[in-house]
């Protein structure tokens, strides 16, 4: 396990200290930022410590499936304001954290050979709000708060947000949400179409856990391949995403888990998918 990791049952110290937990479930992992104390808001170590969580889970052929969640009374804060105290004569490059940190973290997110669930409770706010966007289905509670919160230090959106957010709930409200910060509660979320599903608030990690766990019994190469298709589709025309669909199509017919899925559909039984490459 990575440094920031546990095992499930872990009553280790140094787990407890972890700003990033990971339990071992069967054929998914939970993944939990662990700052409670600052609504799981981001600093360097919870970023190094979170890719170092996801590299794990990518390298694990057992895992199938990853499901990220926030300790204590919110998902994530965003950015720790902490870190951002500048004395009167420097200028800081937030552009430097957003190309270390925040743009990577999502173009792995995206990338993830397997699907990422997002668990929102409480607030995710700023880059909080956008890296749960990043993932590939999100369950909140109905009274969860998503606030792109930027325009209230005088910054911009980042983490994606002027990418998923358009796209999610349509420019008018997107370009509103951005400019006025105003909170959008889980169940306007889900009507809106920027989330998979509101439930209610004490329901919110049953649900997602799941979800993940029926995820993790999935044609995981298939997802995976889907990702893909996806993410070319934001920038291809018709012509080149039915080329790409061709060329993604053509890898899921040589996994094992085609076979098997033809298998029990002829067979009249439900398929078992190994989530195996070959």
């Amino acid at each position: 396990m990575s440094e920031g990791s546990t095992s499930k049952g872990s009553t280790s110290e140094a787990a407890s200290e972890a700003v990033v937990r990971v339990e071992r479930r069967d054929g998914w992992r939970l993944v939990t930022l662990n700052r409670p104390d600052k609504i799981n808001a981001f600093n360097e170590a919870m970023h190094r410590a979170l890719a170092a969580a996801l590299v794990e889970a990518e390298n694990d052929p057992d895992c199938r499936a990853i499901l990220l969640n926030g300790a204590g009374r919110g998902f994530c804060a965003g950015q720790d304001l902490g870190d951002r105290r500048f004395s009167e004569d420097v200028t800081p490059d937030l552009g430097a954290t957003v190309d270390a940190f925040y743009n990577p973290l999502v173009r792995k997110l995206r990338a993830l050979p397997m699907p990422v669930v997002c668990a929102v409770h409480g607030v995710a706010a700023g880059a909080g709000a956008n890296i749960a966007l990043a993932c590939d289905i999100v369950v909140a509670g109905r009274s969860a708060k998503f606030v792109q919160a930027f325009s209230k230090i005088g910054l911009v959106p980042d983490s994606g947000g002027t990418f998923f957010l358009p796209r999610l709930i349509g420019d008018a409200r997107a370009r509103a949400a951005m400019m006025l910060a105003e909170t959008i509660d889980g169940a306007t979320a889900e009507t809106w179409g920027m989330i998979w599903k509101a439930v209610e608030d004490d329901r919110v990690l049953a649900e997602a856990e799941a979800l993940t766990a029926r995820l993790a019994t999935q044609p995981t190469q298939a997802h995976a391949l889907l990702k893909r298709a996806l993410t070319a589709s934001a920038e291809n025309g018709l012509d080149a995403q039915l080329d790409r669909e061709r060329d993604l199509q053509r890898e899921a017919g040589r996994t094992p888990d085609y076979r098997e899925g033809v298998r029990a559909f002829l067979d009249k039984r439900a398929p078992n998918f190994s989530g195996r490459k070959a």
